[in-house]
């Protein structure tokens, strides 16, 4: 004890006496339960602590320990397949240890301090390390081979350097002579989550992150160290638009933040993905998923710091060379967190409430995303998805604002979509990417006319929203046949492409080849029909062609892989279109 007491409490805010010479956010233990807390203001002797657990109880005079540590997090094998909270306390731990409800006080350790691990030492004494050289392997799943890092700010000589084995997270595998004095290398490593790892350099984000979802990867991609923004209202899919891209994207690793969000979604989750097999090797998916839980109903404070706790954690295994993938969902409810917190700390407000600092701190955020080359040497990647969830469905709220323009890609769910039973339920024409360019090369070993595709099927679905609203005040008999027939190919294009169902095993994952085939069908009915339009072909017969229903049924009826048959489906199209006579002569 160092004499400091709590003086006010005040929800998860707690006035602190006796800190002086304490540090911002510096970790402290509140009560006598040991309450997890961190110091967010210091005035003299007087210091602002915000508590990551239930307050309820907590009265003046309660003693205050000071640790003199930021919040940190511990970084080793065993986080691949773990379920946490916002402070990185291991839910399946705390429910072995407690039961169903986490009692206040209640600790953990995040990782298995006893486990043994196999240990492949890739170090030898005498030989020279710097930071971010990998020490050894350690094979923490059957889909990742984890690299234990010289951590950084470490260089100099090996000292001395353990064996093959079988060694714990806290035993010392070598022994590094520094210029600050001798460093020892473990499996865990200790960050503070609120301060960026570091990299040798950013890079330009330009391969595509493929997740499986058409109107995703064809239209409106993302590259792999991107960040995007999924807003939508109540209803609209968010959460599961993530799942789908968390179960299909081709990231090495996937980190899922349930920030929060109400518990039975979350509770779905977390059923559901220890179920889920990774689609590419068959294993489950939770060997390379991290979970952290952090729903409504817990302690407010936590949920502010759990996005750090996940990019964190991201952050890491970049270092090693993998594709990370990070999906938060939602960063709205993360926001009214600050607003709480900001509020009971007596902060001027600003728009709705929220505090001044809402874009520094969102763009403190998504700035950790990016691809970079490593202090190893090698490449990799944090993509953030971020769900917003405006009130009302009310784009122009300061969260929604604030985050498109921190983020390149905007995916913009729709209630009339939603409600009309169209998933994933963005709309196409309020949507935008901004790695178009960035992508392209990525998409030319699968479709070298990729491009042409996605831009011809979007000049065709702008067309169609302009003749819908036409039509709406003179009917659509009243529109010269091509107008009728973009119509009737924009429908075509909702149904067959932009619409995709997660439930039909064929449909729940595009590959971009069959991606690029089907569009490239599509394209070729639209093009060749107007052709065949403008030459006197009656509209009737051009809708009325077999290959428009096996254009609607191709998506399910062909898996993927199958190139053959895409290129079947394309020469009938070709063919029937090329057989249709011009108006008067279809007996000729």
């Amino acid at each position: 004890m160092n004499g400091a007491y709590v003086t006010r409490v005040s929800g998860p805010v707690v006035t602190v006496k006796g800190m002086a010479g304490a540090l911002m956010y510096e970790v402290v233990r509140v009560g006598e339960l040991g309450l997890v807390g961190e110091v967010v203001r210091q005035a003299g002797d007087l210091a602002t602590v915000q508590v990551y657990e239930d307050t309820g109880m907590l009265k003046p005079g309660a003693p205050v320990e000071r640790t003199g540590a930021p919040l940190s997090l511990w970084l080793g094998p065993g986080l691949i397949g773990n379920i946490y909270d916002g402070v990185q306390r291991p839910l399946p731990a705390l429910e072995k240890q407690s039961g169903v409800w986490i009692k206040r006080g209640d600790k953990a350790d995040p990782l298995d301090a006893g486990k043994l691990w196999d240990y492949r030492p890739l170090l030898k004494p005498g030989q020279a390390v710097t930071p971010g050289q990998t020490a050894g392997l350690v094979r923490e799943t059957e889909l990742v081979e984890h690299k234990v890092l010289v951590p950084p700010g470490v260089s100099g000589t090996v000292r001395s350097a353990a064996g093959p084995g079988r060694y714990g997270i806290k035993e010392t595998l070598a022994v590094v002579d520094a210029p600050s004095g001798p460093a020892e290398i473990k499996m865990m490593q200790l960050w503070p989550v609120r301060r960026p790892r570091p990299a040798r350099e950013r890079l330009r984000a330009a391969e595509p992150l493929v997740t499986g979802q058409r109107v995703i990867d064809t239209f409106f991609p993302i590259a792999k160290g991107g960040c995007a923004c999924i807003p939508g209202g109540f209803g609209t899919g968010k959460t599961i638009t993530q799942h789908q891209l968390a179960k299909w994207s081709d990231a090495s690793i996937i980190i899922f933040i349930g920030c929060g969000e109400r518990g039975n979604e979350m509770t779905e989750v977390l059923r559901e993905f220890p179920e889920l097999k990774d689609p590419r090797t068959g294993r489950p998916l939770m060997e390379r998923t991290i979970l952290i839980a952090n729903t409504s109903n817990m302690p407010v404070a936590a949920r502010e710091v759990s996005i750090y706790t996940g990019i964190t954690m991201a952050e890491y295994y970049r270092d090693m060379g993998l594709d990370v993938a990070v999906f938060a969902d939602s960063t709205s409810r993360w926001a009214e967190a600050l607003r709480e917190m900001a509020a009971r700390l007596e902060e001027m407000p600003a728009e709705e409430g929220f505090p001044a600092s809402l874009p520094t701190r969102l763009a403190q955020f998504y700035e950790r995303g990016g691809a970079v080359t490593t202090l190893g040497g090698e490449r990799g990647s944090v993509s953030i998805v971020g769900a917003v969830s405006p009130p009302g469905g009310d784009f122009s709220e300061p969260v929604t604002q604030h985050t498109r323009r921190f983020t390149r890609v905007f995916w913009s769910l729709d209630t009339e979509l939603a409600n009309a039973r169209h998933y994933p339920s963005i709309n196409w024409l309020r949507s935008y990417s901004d790695y178009l360019d960035e992508v392209a090369e990525g998409w030319r070993r699968d479709a070298p006319d990729w491009r042409a595709l996605r831009d011809g099927a979007m000049e065709l679905m702008q067309r169609e929203e302009h003749y819908r609203q036409i039509a709406r005040l003179v009917g659509p008999d009243s529109l010269p046949d091509e107008q009728r027939f973009c119509l009737f190919m924009g429908g075509l294009m909702r149904d067959a492409f932009l619409a995709q169902s997660a439930f039909d095993p064929a449909d729940a994952y595009c590959a971009p080849a069959k991606q690029a085939g089907l569009l490239r069908a599509l394209m070729a009915l639209y093009d060749g029909g107007r052709a065949r339009l403008k030459k006197g072909a009656p509209l009737a017969a051009v809708t009325a062609l077999p290959c428009a229903g096996a254009l609607l049924r191709a998506k399910t009826e062909y898996p993927n892989g199958d190139a053959e048959g895409l290129a079947r489906l394309l020469a009938s199209v070709e063919e029937q279109l090329a057989g249709l006579a011009p108006a008067g002569k279809e007996g000729a």
